[in-house]
């Protein structure tokens, strides 16, 4: 297998509204199999999701953690109203948001967007990406990503919020080693692989390169959407651990 990755040049600023796959048609020569991988960023700004900080009105809990945290009380309000649960308050906000992505402050992004305004995660990053790979006409598949922190190690890396068309998960469990033992745990996680991977080439400053194709990666065709990647509540033992 070989595979490359470049970024899609000359994506303008994203206005509410836009049509990213059509754009991203227009920008770059799609060939069936390739992968998008688009910053959330900018498919929040095309579906509207920025909000005005001024427009906010914060309230107890928002005002009491942000006082514990020496934070802005309307952006805790709005991490607080895209949270479905609080795991962490201080020294940060780590919450669940409504798709069962886990994150600090709710993916809620202060940068690359104009002072005083903030920008949400997409509401489905699923329908999100599909709404993309339609718009292309191309056999493709799409993911979102978003840059996250991990436990247990510095930096923040790309992972997949949302995708379409594309399996998740590989599931490796019942193939044999090389010693011909079976493996009985290994599931990789291949569309937060991928998202990593164009995360190099997005950059995390003032590139302005959101959108990265993947080309020469063989993929699985699936209608599964990202949910599957997350553990389900009765196995995510650190979770429990956090609420305790």
């Amino acid at each position: 297998m070989r595979a490359e990755a470049f970024i899609v040049k000359g994506v303008p600023q994203i206005e509410s509204g836009d049509d990213l796959g059509n754009m991203i048609s227009e920008l770059a020569q799609l060939v069936d199999g390739d992968i998008i991988v688009v910053a959330s960023t900018v498919v929040a700004k095309s579906e509207g999701r920025v909000l005005r900080l001024k427009d906010i009105e914060p309230g107890y809990d928002a005002k009491r953690i942000a006082r514990l945290n020496e934070e802005d009380p309307r952006f805790v309000q709005a991490v607080l109203d895209e949270s479905e649960e609080i795991l962490i308050e201080n020294p940060f906000l780590l919450v669940q948001t409504p798709t069962g992505h886990i994150c600090v402050n709710a993916g809620i992004d202060r940068s690359n967007i104009r002072d005083g305004f903030v920008i949400l995660l997409p509401e489905d990053p699923d329908r999100s990406a599909k709404n993309i790979r339609d718009s292309t006409g191309k056999h493709i598949a799409v993911i979102i990503s978003d840059t996250c922190g991990r436990p247990f190690r510095t930096g923040q890396t790309g992972i997949a919020i949302g995708c379409a068309g594309i399996s998740v998960i590989k599931d490796w469990r019942g193939e044999k080693d090389l010693f011909g033992r079976e493996l009985k745990v290994t599931r990789e996680a291949i569309v937060d692989e991928l998202a990593g991977f164009a995360n190099m080439l997005m950059g995390e400053a003032s590139g302005g390169t959101p959108v990265v194709i993947i080309r020469g990666i063989q993929w699985q065709d699936s209608k599964e959407g990202i949910k599957s990647i997350y553990r389900p509540k009765e196995e995510d033992l650190i979770k429990k651990a956090l609420k305790k």
